[in-house]
């Protein structure tokens, strides 16, 4: 696995926001987190963009992935060769 520059911005009390520091956390990978409910700014910056929810993560210089999308997130970070937008819908789902 390539080490990746990841960002994450979040506000407090979301479960979506949780599951993706979780996802970070159980694979290992550094990460820095926005916290949009604590600094304005990091709302500001996300608006700019035309984002506004969170969780909001970025990998590199991919484009965004909004809300909690595991299997998207790993292919991003080169963790997965398999890109399925939609598997994280059916997940512990076997053809």
């Amino acid at each position: 696995m390539r080490n990746s520059k990841v960002t994450i911005y979040v506000s407090d009390n979301s479960v979506q926001c949780n599951k993706v520091i979780k996802l970070m956390n159980d694979y290992d990978i550094s990460y820095k987190i926005k916290n949009v409910s604590e600094k304005n700014q990091h709302m500001k910056e996300l608006q700019a963009l035309d984002i506004y929810g969170t969780p909001a993560t970025y990998i590199d210089n991919q484009a965004v992935i909004l809300g909690y999308q595991k299997n998207k997130i790993k292919y991003a970070l080169g963790m997965d060769d398999f890109k399925s937008h939609y598997s994280s819908l059916f997940e512990g789902f076997k053809k």
